[in-house]
Protein backbone atom coordinates (compact mmCIF):
# COMPACT_ATOMS: atom_id res chain seq x y z
CA UNK A 1 0.00 0.00 0.00
CA UNK A 2 2.92 2.27 0.03
CA UNK A 3 4.16 4.78 -3.45
CA UNK A 4 7.87 5.44 -2.75
CA UNK A 5 8.62 8.73 -4.58
CA UNK A 6 12.19 10.16 -5.50
CA UNK A 7 12.78 13.73 -5.94
CA UNK A 8 16.13 14.29 -8.30
CA UNK A 9 17.85 17.59 -6.37
CA UNK A 10 20.55 17.62 -9.02
CA UNK A 11 22.70 20.19 -10.22
CA UNK A 12 23.05 20.78 -13.93
CA UNK A 13 24.62 22.76 -16.47
CA UNK A 14 23.13 25.14 -19.00
CA UNK A 15 23.80 23.96 -22.56
CA UNK A 16 24.51 20.46 -21.35
CA UNK A 17 21.86 18.43 -22.94
CA UNK A 18 24.09 15.17 -23.08
CA UNK A 19 25.52 15.33 -19.61
CA UNK A 20 22.11 16.41 -18.24
CA UNK A 21 20.63 13.55 -20.01
CA UNK A 22 22.79 11.05 -18.38
CA UNK A 23 22.40 12.48 -14.74
CA UNK A 24 18.86 11.97 -15.14
CA UNK A 25 19.12 8.42 -16.25
CA UNK A 26 21.53 7.73 -13.74
CA UNK A 27 19.25 9.10 -11.40
CA UNK A 28 16.19 7.11 -12.80
CA UNK A 29 18.73 3.74 -12.46
CA UNK A 30 19.21 4.48 -8.89
CA UNK A 31 16.09 5.32 -7.67
CA UNK A 32 14.58 2.52 -9.39
CA UNK A 33 16.69 0.28 -7.85
CA UNK A 34 15.65 1.55 -4.28
CA UNK A 35 12.19 0.83 -5.32
CA UNK A 36 11.17 4.32 -6.58
CA UNK A 37 7.44 4.52 -8.42
CA UNK A 38 8.08 8.17 -9.21
CA UNK A 39 10.88 9.91 -10.49
CA UNK A 40 10.81 13.76 -10.38
CA UNK A 41 13.28 16.17 -11.50
CA UNK A 42 13.37 19.75 -11.66
CA UNK A 43 12.01 22.68 -13.99
CA UNK A 44 14.10 22.68 -17.75
CA UNK A 45 16.51 20.00 -16.06
CA UNK A 46 17.02 18.60 -19.42
CA UNK A 47 18.52 21.99 -21.06
CA UNK A 48 19.35 23.94 -17.61
CA UNK A 49 18.10 26.86 -16.29
CA UNK A 50 17.98 30.05 -17.37
CA UNK A 51 19.17 28.98 -20.94
CA UNK A 52 17.90 32.63 -21.88
CA UNK A 53 18.60 33.55 -25.73
CA UNK A 54 19.61 29.89 -26.27
CA UNK A 55 15.95 29.49 -26.32
CA UNK A 56 16.00 31.14 -29.78
CA UNK A 57 18.26 28.72 -31.26
CA UNK A 58 16.67 26.05 -33.05
CA UNK A 59 20.05 23.81 -32.97
CA UNK A 60 19.38 23.82 -29.43
CA UNK A 61 15.63 22.87 -29.13
CA UNK A 62 16.96 20.06 -31.86
CA UNK A 63 19.47 19.08 -29.09
CA UNK A 64 16.84 19.06 -26.09
CA UNK A 65 14.59 16.74 -28.46
CA UNK A 66 17.34 14.67 -28.98
CA UNK A 67 18.32 14.15 -25.73
CA UNK A 68 14.89 13.78 -24.14
CA UNK A 69 14.73 10.67 -26.74
CA UNK A 70 17.92 9.69 -25.08
CA UNK A 71 16.52 9.52 -21.85
CA UNK A 72 13.37 7.71 -23.38
CA UNK A 73 15.19 5.27 -24.47
CA UNK A 74 18.14 4.96 -21.59
CA UNK A 75 14.84 4.42 -18.92
CA UNK A 76 12.37 1.95 -20.89
CA UNK A 77 14.08 -1.30 -19.19
CA UNK A 78 12.91 0.56 -15.73
CA UNK A 79 9.56 -1.30 -15.28
CA UNK A 80 7.16 0.43 -13.37
CA UNK A 81 8.87 3.92 -12.51
CA UNK A 82 7.63 7.21 -14.05
CA UNK A 83 9.71 9.81 -15.11
CA UNK A 84 8.73 13.27 -15.02
CA UNK A 85 11.59 15.54 -16.97
CA UNK A 86 11.47 19.21 -17.69
CA UNK A 87 12.36 20.85 -20.65
CA UNK A 88 11.48 23.01 -23.40
CA UNK A 89 9.19 22.04 -26.16
CA UNK A 90 7.72 23.22 -29.77
CA UNK A 91 4.21 23.94 -29.17
CA UNK A 92 3.98 22.14 -33.04
CA UNK A 93 4.53 19.35 -31.58
CA UNK A 94 1.67 19.93 -29.12
CA UNK A 95 -0.59 21.95 -31.59
CA UNK A 96 -1.03 21.29 -34.75
CA UNK A 97 0.12 24.68 -37.63
CA UNK A 98 2.15 26.49 -34.99
CA UNK A 99 4.60 28.59 -36.74
CA UNK A 100 7.80 29.92 -34.49
CA UNK A 101 9.49 32.74 -35.77
CA UNK A 102 12.43 34.54 -35.40
CA UNK A 103 13.00 37.60 -37.83
CA UNK A 104 15.68 40.53 -37.54
CA UNK A 105 13.82 43.07 -35.44
CA UNK A 106 11.16 40.87 -33.83
CA UNK A 107 11.40 37.82 -31.41
CA UNK A 108 7.96 35.77 -31.28
CA UNK A 109 7.63 33.25 -28.46
CA UNK A 110 7.52 30.26 -29.60
CA UNK A 111 8.37 27.53 -27.14
CA UNK A 112 6.49 25.61 -24.46
CA UNK A 113 8.46 25.54 -20.70
CA UNK A 114 7.02 21.79 -20.20
CA UNK A 115 7.49 18.55 -18.72
CA UNK A 116 7.12 15.81 -20.04
CA UNK A 117 5.60 12.48 -18.37
CA UNK A 118 7.79 9.14 -18.85
CA UNK A 119 6.68 5.47 -18.84
CA UNK A 120 8.56 2.65 -20.01
CA UNK A 121 9.74 3.66 -23.26
CA UNK A 122 6.87 6.18 -23.93
CA UNK A 123 6.19 9.68 -23.06
CA UNK A 124 2.38 9.88 -22.03
CA UNK A 125 2.21 13.08 -21.00
CA UNK A 126 3.21 16.87 -21.86
CA UNK A 127 2.51 19.17 -19.97
CA UNK A 128 2.88 23.19 -20.27
CA UNK A 129 3.47 25.77 -17.47
CA UNK A 130 0.64 28.21 -17.53
CA UNK A 131 1.74 30.50 -15.43
CA UNK A 132 4.72 32.72 -16.84
CA UNK A 133 6.99 34.80 -14.54
CA UNK A 134 8.79 37.84 -15.95
CA UNK A 135 9.63 39.81 -12.64
CA UNK A 136 13.03 40.20 -10.82
CA UNK A 137 15.58 37.87 -13.02
CA UNK A 138 12.63 35.95 -15.01
CA UNK A 139 12.16 36.82 -18.42
CA UNK A 140 10.22 33.42 -19.52
CA UNK A 141 7.72 35.59 -21.43
CA UNK A 142 10.73 36.38 -23.86
CA UNK A 143 10.74 32.76 -24.65
CA UNK A 144 7.93 30.74 -24.12
CA UNK A 145 4.39 30.89 -24.41
CA UNK A 146 1.71 30.03 -21.90
CA UNK A 147 -0.14 26.06 -21.69
CA UNK A 148 -3.93 26.07 -21.09
CA UNK A 149 -4.20 22.61 -20.33
CA UNK A 150 -4.21 20.24 -16.93
CA UNK A 151 -2.09 17.45 -16.61
CA UNK A 152 -2.73 14.29 -14.14
CA UNK A 153 -1.35 11.41 -14.86
CA UNK A 154 -0.92 7.57 -12.44
CA UNK A 155 1.60 6.28 -10.87
CA UNK A 156 1.42 2.46 -9.46
CA UNK A 157 2.64 0.90 -6.84
CA UNK A 158 4.51 -2.47 -6.91
CA UNK A 159 0.68 -3.68 -4.89
CA UNK A 160 -1.20 -2.15 -7.16
CA UNK A 161 -2.05 1.30 -5.00
CA UNK A 162 -2.65 4.20 -7.35
CA UNK A 163 -1.63 7.22 -6.93
CA UNK A 164 -3.04 10.35 -9.31
CA UNK A 165 -0.46 13.10 -9.47
CA UNK A 166 -1.58 16.84 -10.99
CA UNK A 167 1.65 18.16 -12.29
CA UNK A 168 2.98 21.94 -11.86
CA UNK A 169 5.69 23.99 -13.14
CA UNK A 170 6.89 26.36 -10.62
CA UNK A 171 4.74 29.39 -10.65
CA UNK A 172 1.90 27.41 -11.32
CA UNK A 173 1.54 26.82 -7.76
CA UNK A 174 1.92 30.17 -6.61
CA UNK A 175 -1.87 30.58 -8.32
CA UNK A 176 -5.37 29.05 -7.70
CA UNK A 177 -6.34 27.72 -10.70
CA UNK A 178 -4.07 25.13 -11.85
CA UNK A 179 -4.14 23.63 -8.07
CA UNK A 180 -8.03 23.72 -8.63
CA UNK A 181 -7.94 22.41 -12.08
CA UNK A 182 -5.96 19.28 -11.30
CA UNK A 183 -8.00 18.47 -8.10
CA UNK A 184 -10.90 18.58 -10.43
CA UNK A 185 -9.40 16.49 -12.93
CA UNK A 186 -8.92 13.83 -10.25
CA UNK A 187 -5.61 14.42 -8.75
CA UNK A 188 -4.88 12.98 -5.08
CA UNK A 189 -1.77 14.98 -4.80
CA UNK A 190 0.21 17.93 -6.37
CA UNK A 191 3.89 17.39 -7.76
CA UNK A 192 5.50 20.40 -8.42
CA UNK A 193 9.54 20.83 -10.43
CA UNK A 194 10.56 23.70 -9.82
CA UNK A 195 13.65 26.19 -10.37
CA UNK A 196 12.98 28.97 -7.92
CA UNK A 197 16.84 31.04 -7.75
CA UNK A 198 17.33 31.62 -3.73
CA UNK A 199 17.65 35.01 -2.08
CA UNK A 200 17.75 35.43 1.34
CA UNK A 201 14.24 34.03 3.03
CA UNK A 202 13.09 32.84 0.05
CA UNK A 203 13.23 29.30 1.19
CA UNK A 204 10.54 30.07 4.07
CA UNK A 205 8.69 31.94 1.81
CA UNK A 206 7.83 29.00 -0.68
CA UNK A 207 7.40 26.75 1.93
CA UNK A 208 4.27 29.30 3.02
CA UNK A 209 2.97 29.86 -0.38
CA UNK A 210 2.84 26.13 -0.54
CA UNK A 211 1.50 25.46 3.11
CA UNK A 212 -1.51 28.08 1.42
CA UNK A 213 -1.61 26.47 -1.77
CA UNK A 214 -1.95 22.41 -0.05
CA UNK A 215 -4.76 23.58 2.18
CA UNK A 216 -6.53 25.41 -0.45
CA UNK A 217 -6.99 22.22 -2.61
CA UNK A 218 -6.49 19.81 0.61
CA UNK A 219 -3.88 17.74 -1.08
CA UNK A 220 -0.53 16.99 -0.16
CA UNK A 221 1.96 18.38 -2.39
CA UNK A 222 5.11 17.22 -3.12
CA UNK A 223 8.03 20.35 -4.45
CA UNK A 224 10.91 19.32 -6.42
CA UNK A 225 13.43 22.13 -6.47
CA UNK A 226 16.96 22.60 -8.66
CA UNK A 227 20.29 23.03 -6.75
CA UNK A 228 23.56 24.97 -8.44
CA UNK A 229 25.02 28.15 -9.97
CA UNK A 230 24.26 29.76 -12.97
CA UNK A 231 26.20 32.62 -13.33
CA UNK A 232 24.59 35.62 -11.18
CA UNK A 233 21.53 32.70 -9.57
CA UNK A 234 21.47 30.44 -7.39
CA UNK A 235 19.23 27.56 -6.56
CA UNK A 236 19.23 26.10 -3.38
CA UNK A 237 17.30 22.67 -3.03
CA UNK A 238 15.65 22.66 -0.24
CA UNK A 239 12.44 20.13 -1.34
CA UNK A 240 10.09 19.45 0.24
CA UNK A 241 6.96 17.56 0.71
CA UNK A 242 3.67 18.56 2.87
CA UNK A 243 0.14 17.02 3.50
CA UNK A 244 -2.86 18.03 2.65
CA UNK A 245 -3.19 20.44 5.72
CA UNK A 246 0.16 22.35 4.43
CA UNK A 247 2.28 20.19 6.99
CA UNK A 248 5.73 20.15 6.67
CA UNK A 249 6.41 16.21 6.26
CA UNK A 250 9.77 16.43 4.58
CA UNK A 251 12.54 18.73 3.60
CA UNK A 252 15.84 17.75 1.37
CA UNK A 253 19.16 19.07 2.59
CA UNK A 254 20.06 22.99 1.12
CA UNK A 255 23.00 23.33 -1.19
CA UNK A 256 23.86 19.42 -1.76
CA UNK A 257 22.91 17.53 -4.61
CA UNK A 258 20.48 14.68 -3.15
CA UNK A 259 18.13 12.15 -4.39
CA UNK A 260 15.85 12.67 -1.90
CA UNK A 261 13.20 9.30 -1.10
CA UNK A 262 9.67 9.63 0.40
CA UNK A 263 6.74 7.25 0.41
CA UNK A 264 2.96 7.80 0.16
CA UNK A 265 0.91 5.43 1.68
CA UNK A 266 -2.80 4.74 2.25
CA UNK A 267 -4.93 5.30 5.61
CA UNK A 268 -8.43 5.03 4.28
CA UNK A 269 -9.21 8.07 2.20
CA UNK A 270 -6.26 10.02 3.14
CA UNK A 271 -2.45 9.76 2.41
CA UNK A 272 0.75 9.03 5.28
CA UNK A 273 3.63 10.79 3.94
CA UNK A 274 7.24 9.40 5.51
CA UNK A 275 10.12 11.43 4.71
CA UNK A 276 13.50 12.63 6.15
CA UNK A 277 13.24 16.55 7.61
CA UNK A 278 16.72 18.31 7.25
CA UNK A 279 16.10 21.49 9.54
CA UNK A 280 15.97 25.07 8.38
CA UNK A 281 19.03 26.98 8.70
CA UNK A 282 19.95 30.72 9.71
CA UNK A 283 20.30 33.37 7.63
CA UNK A 284 23.81 33.67 7.57
CA UNK A 285 24.25 29.43 6.97
CA UNK A 286 21.64 29.94 4.10
CA UNK A 287 24.16 32.97 3.11
CA UNK A 288 27.25 31.59 3.46
CA UNK A 289 26.62 28.61 1.30
CA UNK A 290 24.74 30.44 -1.43
CA UNK A 291 28.23 32.15 -2.23
CA UNK A 292 29.84 29.16 -1.39
CA UNK A 293 28.09 27.32 -4.31
CA UNK A 294 28.19 30.50 -6.85
CA UNK A 295 31.65 30.46 -6.80
CA UNK A 296 32.49 27.04 -6.71
CA UNK A 297 29.90 26.64 -9.56
CA UNK A 298 30.49 29.70 -11.58
CA UNK A 299 34.94 28.75 -11.57
CA UNK A 300 34.10 24.99 -12.36
CA UNK A 301 31.13 24.97 -14.96
CA UNK A 302 33.09 27.69 -16.76
CA UNK A 303 36.29 25.71 -16.62
CA UNK A 304 38.48 28.20 -14.66
CA UNK A 305 41.47 26.10 -13.00
CA UNK A 306 41.79 28.51 -9.63
CA UNK A 307 41.15 31.58 -8.57
CA UNK A 308 43.58 34.88 -7.59
CA UNK A 309 42.39 37.99 -5.29
CA UNK A 310 44.12 41.10 -3.87
CA UNK A 311 43.95 40.50 -0.42
CA UNK A 312 44.35 43.55 1.47
CA UNK A 313 43.97 43.10 5.19
CA UNK A 314 40.94 44.70 5.31
CA UNK A 315 37.15 42.69 5.68
CA UNK A 316 35.96 42.52 2.28
CA UNK A 317 38.83 40.48 0.49
CA UNK A 318 38.87 38.43 4.26
CA UNK A 319 35.12 37.53 3.61
CA UNK A 320 35.99 36.79 -0.28
CA UNK A 321 39.14 34.68 0.39
CA UNK A 322 37.60 32.84 2.90
CA UNK A 323 34.66 31.93 0.84
CA UNK A 324 36.94 31.32 -2.04
CA UNK A 325 38.55 28.28 0.16
CA UNK A 326 35.59 26.89 0.99
CA UNK A 327 34.19 26.38 -2.33
CA UNK A 328 37.44 25.20 -4.15
CA UNK A 329 40.12 24.35 -1.79
CA UNK A 330 43.17 25.87 -0.49
CA UNK A 331 45.28 24.82 -3.60
CA UNK A 332 42.85 26.27 -6.09
CA UNK A 333 43.14 29.28 -4.61
CA UNK A 334 45.93 32.30 -4.58
CA UNK A 335 46.60 35.59 -2.79
CA UNK A 336 47.94 38.90 -3.56
CA UNK A 337 49.05 41.61 -1.48
CA UNK A 338 50.16 44.97 -3.30
CA UNK A 339 50.71 47.78 -0.63
CA UNK A 340 51.19 51.14 -1.49
CA UNK A 341 53.22 53.98 0.28
CA UNK A 342 49.58 54.12 1.91
CA UNK A 343 49.27 50.38 3.33
CA UNK A 344 49.54 50.14 7.31
CA UNK A 345 51.55 47.75 8.86
CA UNK A 346 48.73 46.12 10.37
CA UNK A 347 47.15 45.13 6.85
CA UNK A 348 50.85 43.37 6.14
CA UNK A 349 50.67 41.27 9.33
CA UNK A 350 46.79 40.53 9.07
CA UNK A 351 46.69 39.66 5.61
CA UNK A 352 50.06 37.47 6.15
CA UNK A 353 48.06 36.00 8.91
CA UNK A 354 44.96 35.31 7.22
CA UNK A 355 46.81 33.70 4.36
CA UNK A 356 48.53 31.23 6.51
CA UNK A 357 45.71 30.40 8.95
CA UNK A 358 44.09 29.02 5.12
CA UNK A 359 47.18 28.05 3.90
CA UNK A 360 46.54 29.34 0.72
CA UNK A 361 49.47 31.05 -1.53
CA UNK A 362 50.27 34.85 -0.71
CA UNK A 363 52.77 36.68 -2.64
CA UNK A 364 53.55 40.64 -2.36
CA UNK A 365 54.00 43.19 -5.10
CA UNK A 366 54.70 46.18 -3.83
CA UNK A 367 53.32 49.19 -5.86
CA UNK A 368 55.35 52.39 -4.94
CA UNK A 369 57.76 51.83 -7.64
CA UNK A 370 54.33 51.66 -10.28
CA UNK A 371 52.81 54.75 -8.48
CA UNK A 372 55.70 57.08 -8.46
CA UNK A 373 56.51 56.10 -12.26
CA UNK A 374 52.88 56.86 -13.64
CA UNK A 375 53.01 60.29 -11.12
CA UNK A 376 56.62 61.10 -12.47
CA UNK A 377 54.61 60.60 -16.43
CA UNK A 378 51.89 62.57 -15.47
CA UNK A 379 54.00 65.30 -13.63
CA UNK A 380 53.74 67.89 -16.80
CA UNK A 381 50.34 67.38 -17.31
CA UNK A 382 49.29 67.84 -13.24
CA UNK A 383 51.56 70.70 -12.59
CA UNK A 384 50.37 73.04 -10.17
CA UNK A 385 46.99 71.26 -9.58
CA UNK A 386 46.14 69.27 -6.12
CA UNK A 387 46.32 65.51 -5.28
CA UNK A 388 42.71 64.31 -4.55
CA UNK A 389 40.91 60.75 -6.22
CA UNK A 390 43.14 60.69 -9.10
CA UNK A 391 45.98 59.67 -7.65
CA UNK A 392 43.71 57.17 -5.31
CA UNK A 393 42.55 55.58 -8.37
CA UNK A 394 45.92 55.49 -9.97
CA UNK A 395 46.75 52.55 -7.08
CA UNK A 396 43.51 50.98 -7.61
CA UNK A 397 44.09 50.30 -11.19
CA UNK A 398 48.04 49.52 -10.76
CA UNK A 399 46.23 46.83 -8.67
CA UNK A 400 43.82 45.59 -11.41
CA UNK A 401 46.59 45.64 -13.90
CA UNK A 402 48.78 43.45 -11.73
CA UNK A 403 46.33 41.04 -10.97
CA UNK A 404 45.07 40.96 -14.58
CA UNK A 405 48.38 40.03 -15.92
CA UNK A 406 48.51 37.42 -13.73
CA UNK A 407 44.92 36.13 -14.24
CA UNK A 408 46.11 36.34 -18.10
CA UNK A 409 49.39 34.32 -17.31
CA UNK A 410 48.32 31.15 -15.17
CA UNK A 411 44.54 31.38 -16.38
CA UNK A 412 42.89 31.73 -12.98
CA UNK A 413 40.16 33.95 -12.35
CA UNK A 414 40.54 37.27 -10.50
CA UNK A 415 37.72 37.56 -7.97
CA UNK A 416 36.66 40.99 -6.92
CA UNK A 417 36.09 42.13 -3.45
CA UNK A 418 33.60 45.22 -3.98
CA UNK A 419 30.99 44.75 -1.67
CA UNK A 420 27.40 45.75 -2.68
CA UNK A 421 27.08 49.29 -0.78
CA UNK A 422 30.25 50.30 -2.50
CA UNK A 423 28.42 48.91 -6.19
CA UNK A 424 25.34 51.24 -4.80
CA UNK A 425 27.29 53.85 -3.72
CA UNK A 426 29.83 54.05 -6.84
CA UNK A 427 32.79 53.70 -3.14
CA UNK A 428 35.68 51.71 -5.82
CA UNK A 429 37.41 52.57 -8.89
CA UNK A 430 36.70 51.41 -12.58
CA UNK A 431 39.26 49.64 -13.94
CA UNK A 432 40.73 49.05 -10.85
CA UNK A 433 39.42 46.90 -7.61
CA UNK A 434 36.53 46.60 -10.34
CA UNK A 435 39.08 44.60 -12.60
CA UNK A 436 38.08 40.96 -12.37
CA UNK A 437 36.08 38.17 -13.44
CA UNK A 438 33.39 37.70 -10.89
CA UNK A 439 31.65 39.57 -8.07
CA UNK A 440 31.93 37.22 -5.20
CA UNK A 441 30.07 40.10 -2.48
CA UNK A 442 28.66 42.19 -5.15
CA UNK A 443 24.97 41.60 -3.61
CA UNK A 444 26.14 41.84 0.05
CA UNK A 445 26.22 45.17 1.84
CA UNK A 446 28.74 46.06 4.43
CA UNK A 447 26.50 45.29 7.44
CA UNK A 448 26.08 41.89 6.02
CA UNK A 449 29.65 41.42 5.23
CA UNK A 450 30.91 42.18 9.42
CA UNK A 451 27.83 39.53 10.43
CA UNK A 452 29.29 36.74 7.57
CA UNK A 453 32.98 37.22 8.55
CA UNK A 454 31.68 36.93 12.51
CA UNK A 455 29.87 33.37 11.61
CA UNK A 456 32.16 32.14 9.68
CA UNK A 457 34.64 32.20 12.29
CA UNK A 458 31.94 30.67 14.94
CA UNK A 459 31.46 28.04 12.24
CA UNK A 460 33.81 25.76 9.81
CA UNK A 461 31.19 24.04 7.58
CA UNK A 462 33.38 23.08 4.81
CA UNK A 463 36.64 21.97 7.23
CA UNK A 464 38.77 24.32 6.01
CA UNK A 465 39.56 25.83 9.11
CA UNK A 466 38.53 27.38 11.96
CA UNK A 467 38.41 31.34 12.90
CA UNK A 468 40.36 32.46 9.41
CA UNK A 469 39.40 35.80 9.51
CA UNK A 470 42.04 37.87 12.16
CA UNK A 471 39.72 39.57 14.64
CA UNK A 472 41.63 42.87 14.04
CA UNK A 473 40.61 42.68 10.43
CA UNK A 474 36.74 42.65 11.71
CA UNK A 475 36.95 45.05 14.27
CA UNK A 476 39.55 47.98 12.72
CA UNK A 477 37.46 50.49 11.00
CA UNK A 478 37.42 49.80 7.26
CA UNK A 479 39.67 51.76 4.73
CA UNK A 480 40.44 51.89 1.08
CA UNK A 481 44.45 52.60 2.36
CA UNK A 482 44.07 55.20 -0.66
CA UNK A 483 45.38 58.48 1.59
CA UNK A 484 47.04 59.16 4.74
CA UNK A 485 44.73 57.97 7.84
CA UNK A 486 41.34 57.37 5.48
CA UNK A 487 38.55 56.15 6.31
CA UNK A 488 35.34 54.76 4.98
CA UNK A 489 33.01 57.06 6.69
CA UNK A 490 34.95 60.29 5.72
CA UNK A 491 33.02 59.77 2.71
CA UNK A 492 30.06 58.09 3.74
CA UNK A 493 27.54 57.83 6.17
CA UNK A 494 27.81 55.28 8.36
CA UNK A 495 27.59 51.80 7.28
CA UNK A 496 24.56 50.84 9.28
CA UNK A 497 22.49 53.94 8.01
CA UNK A 498 23.82 54.06 4.47
CA UNK A 499 22.92 50.11 4.60
CA UNK A 500 19.07 51.01 5.46
CA UNK A 501 18.93 53.14 2.86
CA UNK A 502 20.13 51.14 0.11
CA UNK A 503 17.51 48.40 1.23
CA UNK A 504 14.92 50.69 1.40
CA UNK A 505 15.26 53.08 -1.90
CA UNK A 506 17.17 50.22 -4.32
CA UNK A 507 15.63 46.69 -2.83
CA UNK A 508 12.42 48.35 -1.90
CA UNK A 509 11.95 51.24 -4.17
CA UNK A 510 10.88 53.48 -1.45
CA UNK A 511 10.79 57.40 -2.40
CA UNK A 512 13.29 59.63 -0.72
CA UNK A 513 10.61 61.61 1.60
CA UNK A 514 9.51 57.99 2.90
CA UNK A 515 12.96 57.40 3.91
CA UNK A 516 13.00 60.78 5.56
CA UNK A 517 9.74 60.39 7.42
CA UNK A 518 11.00 57.78 8.55
CA UNK A 519 13.45 59.35 10.43
CA UNK A 520 16.68 59.09 8.36
CA UNK A 521 18.49 62.61 8.30
CA UNK A 522 17.70 64.46 4.53
CA UNK A 523 21.01 65.00 3.73
CA UNK A 524 22.36 61.10 4.09
CA UNK A 525 19.14 60.01 2.12
CA UNK A 526 20.06 62.87 -0.80
CA UNK A 527 23.56 61.63 -0.48
CA UNK A 528 22.91 57.88 -1.02
CA UNK A 529 20.58 58.87 -4.12
CA UNK A 530 22.79 60.79 -6.10
CA UNK A 531 25.50 58.41 -5.91
CA UNK A 532 23.23 55.61 -6.36
CA UNK A 533 21.78 57.26 -9.49
CA UNK A 534 25.02 58.88 -10.38
CA UNK A 535 27.26 55.67 -10.57
CA UNK A 536 24.95 53.31 -12.74
CA UNK A 537 27.44 53.56 -15.47
CA UNK A 538 30.27 52.11 -13.61
CA UNK A 539 27.92 48.84 -12.24
CA UNK A 540 27.29 48.32 -15.81
CA UNK A 541 31.03 47.70 -16.51
CA UNK A 542 31.12 45.51 -13.61
CA UNK A 543 31.43 41.66 -13.22
CA UNK A 544 28.53 39.21 -12.44
CA UNK A 545 28.10 38.63 -9.23
CA UNK A 546 26.03 36.02 -6.86
CA UNK A 547 22.45 37.52 -6.26
CA UNK A 548 21.43 36.93 -2.45
CA UNK A 549 18.70 39.60 -2.23
CA UNK A 550 15.44 39.84 -3.68
CA UNK A 551 16.93 42.78 -5.93
CA UNK A 552 20.90 42.87 -6.87
CA UNK A 553 22.45 44.86 -8.96
CA UNK A 554 22.09 42.61 -12.07
CA UNK A 555 19.51 40.68 -14.28
CA UNK A 556 16.45 42.34 -12.23
CA UNK A 557 17.85 46.19 -11.96
CA UNK A 558 17.44 47.72 -14.81
CA UNK A 559 18.20 51.47 -14.61
CA UNK A 560 18.73 54.18 -17.24
CA UNK A 561 22.50 55.40 -17.85
CA UNK A 562 21.38 58.52 -19.13
CA UNK A 563 18.65 60.24 -17.46
CA UNK A 564 16.87 63.26 -16.24
CA UNK A 565 14.54 61.71 -13.45
CA UNK A 566 14.97 63.02 -9.62
CA UNK A 567 13.25 60.49 -7.33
Amino acid sequence: MTIPICIAQLNFVVGDMAGNARKIIDAARTAHARGARLLLTPELSLCGYAAEDLFLRPAFIDACDDALKAVVRETASLKGLTVVVGHPVRPATLLAGWDARRERSVSVAGLYNAASVLFEGQVTHTYAKRELPNYQVFDERRYFVPGQDTCVFDVTGADGERLRCGLLICEDAWFDEPASQAKAAGADCLVVINASPFHTGKGGEREETMRHRARTVNLPLVYAHLIGGQDEIVFEGRSFVLDGEGALRGRAISFEETLFDLAFSRLDNSWRIDAEIDRAHSTEADLWHALVLGVRDYVGKNGFPCVLLGLSGGIDSALVLAIAVDALGKDRVRTVMMPSPYTADISWIDARDMAQRLGVRYDEIDIAPHFEAFQASLAQEFAGLAADTTEENLQARIRGTLLMALSNKFGGIVLTTGNKSEMATGYCTLYGDMAGGFAVIKDVVKTLVFRLAQWRNRHDPFSTGSNPIPERIITRPPSAELRPDQKDQDSLPPYDVLDAIIERYMENDESPAQIVADGFVAADVEQVVRLIRINEYKRRQSPVGIRVTHRGFGRDWRYPITSKYRA
